[in-house]
């Protein structure tokens, strides 16, 4: 070999050296960075669709990602990709068998006692049976974050009980205490005048102290129980005391102003679910073009009883010169368009709302956060009417803001829908007000800011590591 070849040789050895070197810290530094992150959530579908967004983004950067749910999430997270870890010592319901699993909240009338009796079962009784099962995974898998939505309450167990950073991600209107809003829960406008803020600071006391008196007794007693110390509010502000951060959905222009926001809040915009391969809608474009108004109405996957919602709908607007178009999410769709054999009526099992929404004029619905999200980002005034399971709230804040308006009923009548329909189209306040915040909510990146504060929060435990090892 001669000299040339032997120092080409030397050569490509050491950079080879030094690419293998390079290669291994890449290595090392992509071992480090890779985090055992686990999701949450309570078992009903607003409460998981939206982290599942989260998630698959995580896991696309190099996380390992995992997830504790119900049983009805198994084969979609299967889908995903997403190890699965099931209920076992928390009672396995979901919205689905809610009415069997607790069927005495079918006797309740009222809405207060509805709402009382599901924050209890659903929410506050699981919350140790959460922790327990948790617990054990955690034995198995050391998590490094939890990430769950806001009513998940085994949140404070994880933070303080296995001192894990916490992550919660508002799925529906802010729920806690301010001295500028009314009491949260029950549909409330805020007012902000003298004599306004003197009232709801009498509502307040009065939610607190008579309304949901035993509940908050109740989870400060579970609490003292595993010694812990419950916090100020009731058990929804302590969910949002005890997250590092509370990423909430939506924007400051779908909030009431709080000059006391904890500073623990950022908004994130219209986080939606993840979305692998878009479904086409069925072909109806040949239809749209021959009506001037397209009406689209649903009352989401919970609600089977379509006389609620859709049926009304349908009555109003059969055989008039507006288009409407009825999803059902399954439930009696045949026997509908049975009933409903008008030409200007189209009802499908299921549309994608993103392919049908920007063809619309005005959307009718319960209120699932949601599709209340969709709706505005694609500019859609609308016609809300739901009550139970917190839809009061996000209703009453279409109301208050002139997105469209809020009819603060479970079951309206053919001729109130009519009317509003009708004076939503008519009176551009409600258009331009959609679409000043569907402009506010294209300033958000939901998938990039929940990335940031991930990283955030990762960064602030590793920091504290640091600090606690140079201590010691």
């Amino acid at each position: 070999m001669g000299k040339s070849s032997y120092f080409t040789a030397i050569t490509i050895l050491v950079i080879l050296s030094h690419q293998l070197a390079y290669e291994k810290l890449i290595d090392q530094y992509n071992q480090l960075a890779m985090k055992k992150i686990l999701f949450a959530n309570i078992p009903f579908d607003g409460h998981f669709n939206p982290l599942t967004s989260v998630a698959m983004h995580l896991k696309s950067l190099g996380h390992d990602v995992r997830w504790y749910s119900g049983s009805i999430y198994k084969n979609k997270l299967d889908k995903l990709d997403i190890p699965y870890f099931p209920f076992v010592k928390a009672v396995d319901f979901n919205q689905h068998n809610v009415n069997e699993i607790f069927a005495e909240r079918l006797k309740f009338k009222s809405q207060i006692s509805k709402l009382k009796y599901d924050i209890e079962h659903s929410f506050i009784l699981r919350s140790t049976e959460f922790y327990e099962d948790i617990k054990t995974i955690n034995e198995n898998w050391d998590f490094d974050l939890m990430i769950s939505d806001i009513a998940f309450t085994g949140i404070p167990f994880v933070k303080d009980k296995l001192h894990k950073p916490v992550i919660s991600i508002g799925v529906f209107p802010l729920t806690e205490n301010s001295r500028d809003c009314p009491p949260a829960g029950l549909g409330l406008h805020p007012s902000y005048t003298f004599f306004g803020k003197i009232k709801q600071q009498f509502q307040r006391k009065m939610a607190d102290q008579i309304i949901f008196k035993d509940l908050n007794k109740l989870y400060k007693n579970l609490f003292a129980q595993y010694g812990m110390k419950a916090g100020t509010g009731n058990v929804f502000d302590a969910m949002g005391q005890k997250s590092d951060l509370l990423l909430q959905i939506g924007t400051p222009g779908f909030e009431y102003m709080r000059s006391d926001l904890s500073k623990n809040i950022r908004f994130i915009g219209a986080l939606l679910p993840f979305t692998a391969n878009k479904k086409q809608a069925p072909e109806i474009g040949e239809v749209l073009r021959k009506y001037p108004k397209v009406i689209l109405v649903t009352q989401g996957t919970l609600e089977k009883d379509p006389e609620k919602i859709i049926v009304p709908t349908l009555e109003a607007f059969k055989d008039s010169n507006y288009l409407v178009i009825a999803t059902t999410g399954g439930s009696k769709t045949q026997e509908l368009i049975d009933r409903y054999p008008q030409e200007n009526i189209i009802i499908r099992d299921f549309i994608p709302f993103n392919e049908i929404m920007p063809h619309c004029n005005v959307y009718v619905t319960n209120g699932g956060y949601g599709g209340v999200m969709l709706g505005i980002e694609n500019k859609l005034p609308l016609v809300v009417a739901g009550v139970h399971e917190g839809k009061n709230e996000i209703n009453a804040r279409v109301g208050y803001f002139k997105l469209g308006i809020d009819l603060k009923t479970e079951f309206p009548k053919p001729a109130q829908i009519k009317q509003s329909v009708e004076k939503v189209l008519s009176n551009s306040v409600y258009q331009d007000n959609v679409t000043n915040l569907s402009q506010e909510f294209r300033n958000y990146d939901p998938q990039l800011l929940c990335e940031k504060y991930v990283n955030e929060v990762l960064d602030a435990v590793e920091k504290t590591h640091e600090t606690y090892s140079e201590y010691i």
